[in-house]
């Protein structure tokens, strides 16, 4: 990608592209954008890197428009920009923008409730059959199966219960997928219960609003794979292209007194973790990060716990993160209960009926960053609220911040509610603050 231009901002920022497999991109016109930016590091003189990771945005020009959003209000706080300058001499920053291939669980091809699977409007089977392919599994066995769930909607896409074929068609492709259930503090992606295809169709059938979301009729159990399969790519990603992409940006330069700052949304939540994590979440790192925002986080709300509550002696992925010391100032997380997508459909997707509701004053085994933030035995947890953009957080090294942003982060759209209300100047000053602790 050539290098980008935040509209009406005297401000560039490198947007570098990797495809699914977490190799970058090589069909630039420009050239590698990873060979520019350390060309960069190494010419201009750069004091802190700003990196960024969407959620699931599936292409490149959505992904342009969002970092155009979110670097465009982090430049307009001035005051933030000022206060960097003076505590850092030579304040010179560098504003890279990742793009790895997401997508939506999966309802952009139905539009919103209600819409008709008759004969007369159906979509186009092969082109459903090889959307999901690519999401789920690229085999033939997938793709066959996929069709006889495609087929079986366009018959009947509300059954009493799922025909048999439909039970059979889902179990292959939950096996083609390559993903296991292992519970809650497992790898995102893995983070589930056993998949229960009859399971997931009738308690979709008990749930049926959810922010707007469709998640009834025969194909909410391939949503719920699609959701899963999302963030096991982020996982994937942020362990190889990302954490190798990390990794050159710290040896670029000789000195250490480079500072980088990660933000993720969403699923890039997930990204920027394993990108410090490492493979299986136990790499090794060149030097620790200065700081880490995780904005509306779709991962779990244990990924970064000392010792799971539902399993004593297990730690949460994550956690070499925070016992590793692998970020040198906060780590810092919001919520909103106005997110509807982490808020109502994440603990749907793990797939375990009656994890939906709970008991008052206590915390869900599956529940979102971006709903509850950060829990769980071995972390310096400080739960605060969000306040304007011109008062100071004061955040402390080696602690947790869940920080309630409703006020703030209330816009609704759609099925996902205000999950990517988030270009505001008070949520760009919380990254500017954890940068500046």
């Amino acid at each position: 990608m050539p290098i980008e231009r935040v509209p009406g901002k005297d401000v560039t920022y490198y947007l570098i592209a990797f495809d699914e497999d977490g190799r970058e991109r090589t069909d630039d016109p420009d050239g590698l954008m990873s060979q520019q930016i350390v060309a960069a590091l190494k010419e201009k003189s750069v004091t802190d890197i700003f990196l960024f990771s969407h959620g699931w945005k599936g292409d490149i020009p959505t992904a342009r428009e969002q970092y155009n959003r979110w670097i465009g209000t982090i430049v307009s706080c001035t005051a933030d920009w000022d206060r960097a300058a003076s505590v850092r001499p030579g304040f010179k920053p560098l504003f890279i923008g990742l793009h790895w291939p997401s997508l939506p669980w999966g309802d952009e091809e139905f539009g919103s409730p209600g819409v008709s699977f008759a004969p007369t409007e159906a979509p186009d089977l092969e082109l459903l059959v090889e959307s999901y392919a690519q999401r789920i599994a690229c085999t033939d066995k997938a793709r066959e199966a996929l069709r006889t769930i495609f087929t079986a909607a366009l018959q009947d896409v509300a059954p009493a219960t799922l025909p048999q074929e439909v039970r059979t068609a889902y179990d292959i492709l939950n096996r083609e997928s390559g993903m296991e259930s292992k519970g809650e503090g497992a790898a995102p992606g893995q983070d589930r219960e056993p998949f229960a295809p009859e399971m997931a169709y009738q308690n979709s059938q008990q749930q049926v609003s959810f922010g707007g979301i469709d998640l009834g009729g025969i194909l909410a159990p391939l949503r719920q794979l699609s959701f899963w399969k999302m963030k096991d790519r982020a996982r994937q990603f942020g362990e190889s292209g990302g954490a190798g992409f990390l990794s050159s940006l710290q040896t670029a330069t000789e000195s250490n007194t480079l500072r980088i700052h990660l933000m993720g949304h969403s699923f890039g939540c997930i990204v920027v973790s394993a990108m410090l994590a490492g493979p299986a979440g136990q790499g090794k790192m060149v030097r620790a990060v200065n700081s880490l925002v995780l904005v509306q986080g779709a991962l779990s709300i244990w990924s970064y716990c000392a010792s799971l509550p539902f399993e004593k002696g297990k730690c949460g992925y994550f956690n070499t993160i925070v016992s590793d010391r692998r970020v040198k100032g906060p780590i810092v997380t919001t919520q909103s209960c106005h997110d509807t997508a982490v808020g109502s459909y994440y603990p749907i997707a793990a797939g375990l009926a009656g994890q939906v509701s709970f008991v008052p004053g206590e915390l869900p085994k599956y529940g979102a960053l971006g709903a509850f933030g950060g829990r769980g035995e071995g972390l310096a947890i400080k739960d605060i609220t969000m306040v304007p953009s011109d008062s100071l957080y004061r955040f402390e090294p080696g602690a947790l911040y869940n920080i309630e942003s409703s006020v703030f982060i209330s816009k609704m759209e759609g099925a996902s509610g205000a999950h990517s209300d988030i270009a505001h100047a008070e949520v760009a000053h919380v990254i500017w603050e954890a940068a500046l602790s």
